[in-house]
């Protein structure tokens, strides 16, 4: 078997764990005592070959999607990107197109790095956790030093060379008690592409499933509606949320693209640094090896019923009291890897964060309802604004003077912001 039955996503490991920060969250690190000690962690010119060439014959569609990881993966240097490129033109057939992005810390990127991204088009996914103070209480060097100064540095470079960044906000126990403030920040040095990445850290104890560093549930359901109901105000069309991207898709009869709010998922497996091929990136663990593509053809490894099962077992492990939920098709009982709590009646395998993330797509639901009827018929999206704007406008017009701030906590007053929405609209 050459081409996979369905699309999927590798998370190629390039330097399996190693990374030049020491991220108190981090999740990935311990993943190198998977390995013999003075292992050299990286993606030699042999694996990476047949990596790339076995990525691109089992990929069934037009697309194939390279996903560079880490650890740190800029850490190998622009050269061996400039290696990994060249093979990708080398092995592509006619009729294919090759789409690449890496996750980095950011803290590795110069004038070199940008040109090479911007002429190569790569995506790059940059990890920035709010302003100075949020980012390095938790991401710091070896050395426990800042690093905030650094990622903004390189976020700025790389949008001059005009390279596509996405702004990754791991959301834990401190940057979630400021939602605005986050959110905010990110808007004003530039972030048009977002994602909030809620920090669940487990601790295998049961009565006490998560470290302390994890988010709140409850909490993250209010950072969630807090950012929304200034985003669904003021900023749709301008500024895009991958996870308000993902809520109204069902609305619009879509299949979720993010595996965690898919009925079933199993399709974004890890490629490690020596061609070993686990189920998940949160599941690099030795009972979910499937093999290694010096053994198996990645194909193979994608389709294997092991593979299979784990992605079903999502939905069928489902409890009862996820699968009567009203919003349901818009959570799908989020990441296995966080259904670590009990329902209320009792049953195993709740998702850590149910109570915020119900409360925020309860919260959300009619707005990505009205969102959706506005898309099918052919309105612009931003037009969603301006219903939400009037409707506060004429519910505050008896409570706010136009010199007040405006209650939607824009900061604006009320005669500049919602106060000025066209009536009727």
């Amino acid at each position: 078997m050459e081409t996979a039955a369905r699309e999927f996503q590798i998370m190629v490991k390039t330097i399996g764990a190693i990374c030049n920060l020491d991220c108190h969250y981090c999740y990935y690190l311990e993943k190198e005592n998977l390995y013999p000690k003075g292992t050299n962690f990286r993606l030699d010119d042999e694996t990476l070959e047949r990596y790339v060439i076995q990525h691109i014959q089992a990929t069934p569609g037009e697309i194939v999607s390279f996903s560079w990881h880490g650890g740190e993966p800029t850490l190998l240097g622009v050269d061996f990107f400039r290696k990994a490129v060249a093979l990708q033109k080398q092995h592509l057939p006619a009729g294919k197109k090759i789409i690449n992005g890496i996750q980095t810390n950011g803290t590795t990127i110069d004038d070199e790095w940008c040109e090479f991204l911007a002429k190569e088009a790569f995506y790059i996914g940059l990890s920035l956790d709010g302003p100075r103070e949020l980012h390095d209480h938790y991401r710091v060097t070896k050395g426990q030093k800042p690093t905030h100064k650094q990622v903004v540095q390189a976020f700025h470079m790389l949008r001059k060379a005009k390279v596509h960044v996405d702004l990754l906000t791991v959301v834990h126990d401190v940057n979630v008690k400021y939602p605005t403030q986050v959110y905010r920040y990110l808007k004003e040095i530039g972030g048009q592409y977002l994602q909030f990445l809620p920090l669940v850290e487990k601790t295998g104890e049961p009565n006490n499933p998560v470290h302390k560093r994890s988010v709140p549930a409850a909490a993250y359901g209010n950072f969630l509606s807090t950012i929304f109901d200034e985003w669904v105000r003021h900023d749709v069309g301008k500024i895009f949320i991958q996870l308000f991207d993902e809520s109204v898709r069902p609305f619009l009869g879509m299949e979720h693209a993010l595996c965690i709010y898919r009925e079933t998922c199993g399709d974004v497996p890890v490629v490690e640094h020596n061609g070993d091929f686990y189920s998940c990136d949160h599941y690099v663990l030795p009972e979910h090896k499937i093999g290694n593509i010096h053994e198996r053809p990645l194909a193979e490894m994608v389709e294997d019923p092991k593979q299979r099962e784990f992605g079903q077992a999502k939905w069928t492990s489902l409890p009862k009291y996820c699968r009567e939920c009203e919003v349901l098709s818009m959570c799908n009982g989020g990441c296995p890897k966080d259904r670590i709590i009990k329902t209320p009646d009792g049953e195993e395998g709740l998702n850590y964060l149910c109570a915020g993330l119900k409360s925020f797509f309860s919260h959300s639901k009619p707005y990505f309802k009205r969102f959706s009827e506005l898309v099918e018929a052919g309105e612009p999206a931003e037009k969603l604004m301006e219903i939400v704007r009037a409707t506060d406008a004429k519910a505050s017009a008896r409570q706010a003077g136009r010199n007040d701030p405006c209650p939607c906590g824009s900061g604006k007053k009320y005669k500049r912001c919602c106060g000025g929405a066209r009536p009727g609209a």
